[in-house]
């Protein structure tokens, strides 16, 4: 390499990565999001970050949950830095994607179907051979189902995904909750209906459970209710990576371990202090744990971004 390539190859690895939006098709109106690209990195691959439940937007936060740590923000701005792509997105209903279709009416196999839009919109503009799918949280569960069909998709990044059937963890949440105790009559067999697919009458069912078993939201529960993660990560072929914090409130160690178990093929990384929204977290505290998913001045946990971008790269 010459003088000048070398300069040019040097200035390349500082430049700022290049902004710009993107679309793809959605079910009755435009699916948006943005696409990072390294500066001068052609040829670079391509990561679509999977947002997880509720109004999570592309950047990873949620205004009406008092979610602004960036996650999703941060993690692209770090994998740009080690010259791969990413693709953030809005779900079908949230922001810039309001126009595609109803949030409170979408399924998991409806957002699996968007995902799978993506990546053939994605592989489009960027020209890339495949994919990378990155499920954050409920997202791992979207990305699963995506990959039950792994056309235009390089393979599967699963960070603080859920290990179990959804119905075992709200039973477990409900069963630890002081709050709900009193209602376990009520709750159990709501659970077992929306498991077998019936939807639930909510005549006199107490005010605290309505959230979780509203009208509106049964088809969506019954949709989420139906997965077993593990079992979807038995039938994947594709390179799988499995990251998960062990300072994380909402997705234990054991929920890793149940994934790796039923893909031996996966590769696991623990991070010791590492919590679900990605940050580092050295204390057991909750508090102190909470305090970070509202601070997008803290950086991404050392090793996180490490993880994806090994992975990547070595593929």
């Amino acid at each position: 390499m010459g003088p000048l390539s070398a300069m040019l190859a040097a200035a390349s690895l500082t430049a700022a990565p290049v902004s710009a939006e993107i679309d793809a098709p959605g079910p009755s109106g435009p699916l948006r999001g943005t696409l990072l690209t390294p500066a001068g990195a052609q040829g670079a691959p391509v990561v679509l970050i999977i947002p997880g439940s509720g109004a999570i937007d592309r950047n990873g936060n949620n205004s009406m949950a008092g979610i602004r740590a960036a996650p999703y923000r941060l993690l692209a701005e770090s994998l740009a830095a080690r010259g791969i792509a990413t693709i953030r997105i809005d779900k079908r209903g949230i922001l810039g994607s309001a126009g595609a279709g109803p949030a409170n009416a979408a399924t998991i196999a409806d957002y699996a179907a968007d995902i799978r839009q993506w990546a053939r919109a994605a592989r489009a503009r960027t020209g890339a051979r495949c994919v990378w799918l990155l499920g954050h949280s409920e997202g791992g569960l979207v990305a699963l189902v995506a990959g039950q069909n792994p056309q235009d998709l390089c393979g599967l990044i699963l960070v603080s995904a859920g290990g179990r059937p959804m119905g075992e963890v709200i039973r477990e949440q409900i069963r630890a909750s002081p709050q709900l105790s009193p209602v376990l009559d009520q709750a159990l067999p709501a659970i077992a209906a929306l498991e077998a697919g019936r939807r639930v009458d909510v005549t006199g069912m107490d005010a605290r459970l309505l959230p979780l078993f509203a009208p509106p939201i049964q088809d969506i529960m019954i949709s989420l209710l139906s997965y077993d993660p593990a079992r979807l990560i038995a039938t994947a072929r594709e390179p799988v990576l499995i990251v998960q914090g062990q300072r994380d409130l909402h997705v234990g160690e054991a929920d890793a371990r149940r994934l790796a178990a039923a893909n031996p093929a996966a590769r696991l990384v623990l991070l010791p202090e590492v919590n679900h929204v990605l940050k580092t977290v050295a204390t057991a505290d909750r508090a102190a744990n909470v305090a970070t998913y509202a601070d997008p001045g803290l950086p991404l946990a050392p090793g996180v971004t490490e993880a994806i971008a090994d992975f990547v790269r070595a593929r």
